[in-house]
């Protein structure tokens, strides 16, 4: 059938279904039909089950069923959560680099200077060394997390390692290797889309997402730590500041108070709402699987416990071989300068071939 005529046809086929339905829906006094038999008369039930194998008619292939429907009902929700996601990623990017900037700024005006005044000249220089370190490892991570591109696969080689291919993009998709509708491209072993990072985490950048996280998680507890003394000396002011009379301060120690305040509370939660977003991907990191992978790893598992098998997970090397994978260690020495200090490093593979550790007969279940 032609391209340019396929719309007569479908709009033909409706017509005479439609007419079918009409039909049926025609009210039947009775009487004789051929042959002397009485006319059996058409009830609402069987009107019903025409209705339903009309609209099915219309839609059902061997390849399609009811989720299929559904999923196109919804096909502009998800449109419009993806496009808003998109443009919110932009704006949550912003607000860290605002937030960050503003910590930033009340430690080097009023927390710093105070620690070089009150304390010793060890733990000053501690105290500039560890923060200073923290602050850089925050930034660069953060910055190659944003801009590091997750990895995609190759369209244009079709002979690639895969598994399925992708519906959206008509794609080869390799193994652990997901589309993401934000972004509108597969992923190599994609994590999950961070609207804080305006970017998926996968293959290529999920060091650097871990590392921010972890971080971050650090510089938070070192600020809520070092400002805790002034946070209480700073809310006590505030409190009386609803006095009568009031306290004699100046509009700069008014100031003061309010941002190690905000400096507190701020930097407080955010280390034990990042500090458990941290564990669980520590977590997962351990266990060998990324966000997508731990619900259809824990589908599987209980498909195959029903069968009396035991799921096991193929990208498990062990706890301390997957985080040499993810972090790209080698020696030693690299546990410092890839770890420890500030790396532009490639993960370990290239996200397209994995080493699997079940045998080719079994591949799921032991």
């Amino acid at each position: 059938m032609r391209v340019g005529s396929s719309w007569r046809w479908y709009l033909s086929r409706a017509m005479r279904l439609a007419l079918g339905w009409c039909r049926l829906c025609r009210p039947k006094t009775g009487g004789r039909g051929r042959g002397g038999q009485p006319r059996p008369s058409v009830g609402l039930g069987e009107l019903w089950s025409y209705s339903k194998l009309l609209l099915k008619s219309l839609y059902f292939n061997s390849l399609s069923n009811s989720d299929t429907v559904l999923d196109c009902a919804f096909e502009p929700v998800y449109w419009i959560v993806d496009n808003v996601t998109r443009w919110f990623g932009v704006a949550f990017v912003t607000l860290v680099i605002l937030l960050t900037t503003s910590v930033v700024v009340i430690v080097y005006l009023y927390v710093l200077p105070t620690i070089i005044g009150t304390y010793a000249v060890p733990w000053s220089v501690w105290h500039l060394c560890c923060g200073h370190w923290l602050l850089v490892m925050v930034v660069f991570h953060y910055y190659k997390a944003t801009t590091t591109s997750p990895g995609h696969p190759p369209k244009d080689n079709i002979h690639i390692p895969s598994v399925s291919i992708c519906k959206k993009c008509v794609n080869p998709k390799p193994a652990r290797t997901h589309h993401c509708s934000i972004c509108n491209t597969c992923i190599l072993k994609m994590d999950h889309h961070c609207p804080w990072l305006n970017n998926c985490v996968g293959h290529f950048n999920h060091r650097y997402f871990f590392s921010f996280c972890l971080y971050m998680t650090l510089g938070c507890i070192y600020c809520s730590v070092s400002s805790r003394d002034m946070f209480l000396e700073a809310y006590g002011a505030v409190e009386s500041y609803y006095q009568t009379p009031p306290p004699p301060y100046t509009s700069t120690e008014r100031t003061a108070h309010k941002s190690i305040i905000f400096l507190w509370v701020l930097t407080s939660s955010v280390a034990v709402a990042l500090g458990g977003l941290t564990l669980w991907h520590a977590a997962l990191i351990c266990r060998g699987e990324t966000s997508v992978e731990r619900h259809i790893n824990r589908k599987e598992s209980k498909r195959l416990k029903e069968q009396g098998k035991v799921f096991k997970n193929p990208y498990h090397h062990g706890k301390m071989d997957n985080w040499k994978r993810l972090l790209g260690v080698e020696t030693r020495k690299q546990w410092f300068t890839r770890v420890l200090l500030p790396s532009s490093h490639l993960p370990t593979g290239d996200g397209i071939t994995w080493d699997c550790t079940f045998s080719r007969r079994d591949p799921m279940a032991i």
